[in-house]
Order: structure tokens, then sequence, then C-alpha cells
């Protein structure tokens, strides 16, 4: 049975101490998990292993960190009531989901975070280059066997679900970065693909499991334990204090973590960037889920390139469209318009509309099995499977396998010169 350690508090806001990656708890080798009750002083969940806490870490080969925040198991309903102001049709009917514990994102992911994934684009390309040329010419195999890092890599047999795609640089940065492009704001334009690849690539070379939180996991993050319209109660002009949205974001994104956080210790759940979920886009998804469904099985898994859900609001989204409830959906043919590409990019949206639109990740406390994995990390309908295929055989694209060795292999790959 999965119990909050201060069952009393669950929904008032804990105090917690953010760690240092040298900090992180660890039992049993797993990063985020006590074996002792770690105190007052940090927020934490207790479960039969022990106890879930907070963890920050530095993505591996880079110098970029992130925190993750630890997130009770419980219940909760999902939608708006039908007496919220300036609800929408497609946030009910309201329905009972069971949601297990997980690790989540303290802030949105930044551009120092993203940077680090878009900066692999040229090892990844040179990477796949010397497999190739490894098993076919002298003079590669000789250059692979006088780097034993990289060698390392390539003795290890790469699989189908290993294998991660990096987005292309940018067709028009200034058009990026419009909202803001400094390392602590929040990533944005990605595709949900783009979104799921990075979490693949993050997951590979940790060694630990991380994705997209289904859309009732977002809200359940988001609404800590609140039944009000948003996270700190049902006033809108509370948002100055939680959130930037278009009255105060000054048509810009905001450092992340730069507002107040929920009971939760999730900052920017209302808006700054909104959020892919992993869920495709049904209207009418609540009316089709029984009470008591389990959150992993109440996901509307996509069919089509979109729409696709988004959750949280943005700095260009009224307060309304920030509400812990409130859906929004992608407009993948709008969001491209200007991408002269053919197929268009699988990785980056070229529309302001899209400079909103960025990500949050999540940990299970389970470990995913390999169906999942594939459903949760990879192209989920032939159509984006073809155009990330097409711009691979162009030379547009660049897939390698991600694992724990890979920052090893990029890193001998830069200290040779082979790449920047």
């Amino acid at each position: 049975m999965l119990l909050l350690k201060h069952p009393e508090r669950f929904f008032l806001i804990l105090i917690w101490a953010a760690l240092s990656p040298q900090q992180s708890l660890q039992a049993d080798g797993k990063r985020g998990l006590a074996s002792e009750d770690p105190g007052e002083a940090m927020q934490s969940v207790s479960i039969e292993e022990g106890f879930m806490v907070p963890y920050a870490c530095s993505i591996p080969g880079t110098e970029a960190t992130f925190t993750m925040m630890p997130i009770p198991g419980g219940e909760f309903l999902l939608g708006s009531p039908t007496n919220e102001a300036d609800r929408k049709e497609d946030e009910g009917p309201q329905v009972i989901v069971k949601v297990a514990p997980f690790w989540m994102g303290k802030c949105e992911v930044s551009w120092a975070e993203y940077r680090a994934f878009m900066a692999q684009y040229e090892a990844f390309k040179k990477l796949d280059s010397l497999r190739f040329a490894r098993s076919r010419m002298e003079s590669a195999k000789k250059e692979v066997e006088a780097l034993p890092e990289l060698k390392e890599y390539f003795d290890k047999q790469a699989t189908d679900v290993d294998a991660v795609t990096c987005p292309t640089p940018l067709y028009d940065s200034s058009f990026t970065y419009a909202p803001g492009e400094e390392p602590e704001q929040p990533a944005v334009t990605m595709t949900q693909f783009a979104a799921k690849q990075y979490t693949k690539w993050l997951s590979g070379i940790s060694g630990e499991q991380y994705r997209l939180p289904t859309e009732a996991e977002w809200e359940y993050a988001a609404r800590a334990g609140t039944t009000s319209a948003y996270s700190f109660g049902d006033d809108p002009d509370l948002i100055e204090e939680f959130g930037w949205y278009d009255d105060n974001s000054d048509y810009e994104t905001h450092a992340v973590g730069s507002k107040q956080p929920n009971a939760w210790g999730l900052y920017d759940m209302h808006g700054n960037a909104a959020e892919w979920v992993l869920d495709g886009y049904e209207p009418e998804q609540y009316s089709q889920l029984q009470p008591n469904v389990l959150a992993n099985n109440a996901i509307a898994w996509p069919t089509k390139l979109f729409p696709r859900v988004i959750r949280g609001g943005s700095w260009l989204s009224p307060a309304s469209d920030c509400r812990s409830a409130a859906r929004q959906q992608s407009q993948d043919s709008e969001w491209n318009l200007s991408d002269p590409n053919l197929p268009k990019s699988p990785w980056w949206f070229t529309e302001e509309q899209a400079t909103g639109v960025g990500f949050r990740i999540m940990r299970p406390l389970e470990p995913m099995d390999t169906a999942m994995q594939k459903k949760v990390w990879d192209a989920d309908i032939k159509r984006i499977q073809q155009d990330v295929a097409d711009r691979l055989d162009e030379g547009r694209g660049a897939q390698t396998a991600a694992d724990e060795r890979l920052p090893g292999a990029v890193s001998a790959l830069k200290s040779s010169g082979k790449v920047e």
C-alpha cells in the first residue's frame, strides 16, 4: 500500500530542500529513493521500498541539470465541474482516475537542457557514418580502435529500441528564439515527437526511464490535491503570483521556476510554456472512461498526426486557459506553414502559436516494459515514421543508439577533434 509520509499534510505545501547532483539520495542504486526517513525538511513520499525524495542530477556528458519532485499516488477527479468559470465542454464529464506514484520535473525543460540534446546532431551523424564504415573500411576500423570509449560504444549491439533521432538544426532560429533563448527559459516549438525523443535520449544515457506525462498524470500533478480551478484557488487574479500568461509575460517566456510553485513543488504548471502530454486529443475522451480507471488505462493513444493534447497554458494564453483542467489541442498543419521542407520537419514548428509549446518530463516509480517504452518514446503513426525515414535517407537527420556509453563516445569524438 502506498502512503504519504505525512497524510495529514497531503494537500499542504511541504517544505523541501533542493539537492545538488552530488546530494541526490539513493537506495539500492535507484536515484530518488531513500531507505531512511529524510526528515521534516524534505518533501518525501512513503512507499514500501522506503521514501521517494526530490533529486537533482546532471545530464550525462553535459553541464545541464534538472530536478525531479516525488508525486504521491492517489486518486482524483479528472476534468472540471460544470459550475467552474470558463469551463469548456471537453473538460468533462469528471471521472475518478487512480494514479501511481511518480517523479515529475520541478520545472519545464529549459533551453539549457534541450540544447544539450540539439548539440548531439553532428556527433550522431559522425557515429552513424563510423558505424557503417567500420565494418567495411580498415581505416575506419583503426579510427574507432584508437578511441577506447568509442570502441566500447560500438561493441554493444544496438537494437531498434535504442535508436534515437536527434532534431535537425533550426530552419529559422530567430523565430524559434523570439520569445527568449536564455538557458533558463523554457524550450519551445518542438513537436511532440521531438519531445518524446528527448525523453528517450535522456533515458538511454541516464539509465533511468523518463517520458512525457499522460494527460491524467499531468492534471493530477498540476492540481496537487486541490479541486479548485487553479492549484492556488479559484481567483484568476492570483495567477500573477504563480504563472506567466498573456497579461504579464511582456510577450516573452521567463526563467523557469521564477514564480511560486504548487503544493507539490512544481513550478509553471499555469503558464510560461504549455506542455505536451502523451495523449491524442479526443473531445469526448472522458465520457469513455470508467470510474476508478488507472491513469495508464485512461490514455487516448494518438492514431493521427494531430490534434494532440497540450496542457497548462502559456505566455500567449489568457488566464482561463491556464486552469488545471483546461485542454488545448495542437494544430500541426497550421503550425508549420512557413516550413519550406517536404516533408515538413518532424522536429520543429514554424509559426508563432508554437512558441508557446514546450514540455515537462516525468519518471514512473515502476519500470516500463518494452511495449510501453516503444509507445511513449517512438513515432506512433506511419506518417511520422516515414517523415523521419525520408529525412534520414536524405542525410538531413541523425540517428544513433542511446545508452549509458553514448556520452563517453561523444566525448571521445570531441576530444579527438572529429566533431566540435
